[in-house]
């Protein structure tokens, strides 16, 4: 599948879904849900996460998720040092991976996320005062995301801080 130029849709309506889904009772589910519908119907994804980082103990725990069998909510796993952690987490910069090889160079798993039909990741750090509360993780099939999509990932990010805030102070 070849991906158009720019958004694949237009991003003002779902960033105003996203803001307004903030208002709702029940939080962070709906703003979560949003999130995720904003980042489909504009950025594209085959699996979506939320991961939250436990500075404290050095984890990262998935508490949203597309592919629930196979990145279960819950699941926590460590943040060991590496070039993604310091590009992402420390120097606070998305991490573009555009083929299976820059996927395989930093996750683990990248056997089950290449199962899934994923061999490029877009990954957002939600940042919050200076502090990395988490990241948003868009995979896709190879090629798909592009440095233009970055300013608007970005923006989808700072929308999601409320939400990062309310589970990081749980």
């Amino acid at each position: 599948m070849t991906r158009p130029q720019g958004p694949l849709a237009d991003p003002a309506p779902y960033l105003a879904a996203l803001a307004d889904a903030m208002r709702d009772a029940d939080q962070p589910t709906p703003s979560l849900a949003a999130l995720e519908r904003t980042c489909a119907a504009t950025l594209g994804h085959i699996l979506f996460t939320v991961l939250l980082r436990h500075e404290a103990t050095g984890e990262a725990e998935r508490f949203w998720t597309s592919h629930p069998k196979e990145y279960p909510v819950g699941g926590r796993k460590p943040l060991n040092p590496t070039f993604w952690t310091d590009h992402v987490l420390k120097q606070q910069r998305p991490y573009l991976g555009n083929d299976y090889e820059a996927v395989k160079a930093v996750f683990f798993d990248h056997e089950l996320i290449r199962s899934l039909g994923c061999e490029s990741v877009l990954n957002i750090p939600v940042v919050w005062n200076g502090r990395a509360l988490g990241t948003i993780n868009l995979l896709h099939e190879a090629g798909w995301y592009r440095k233009d999509d970055i300013p608007l990932a970005r923006t989808i990010a700072a929308l999601a801080v409320p939400a990062y805030l309310m589970l990081v102070n749980r």
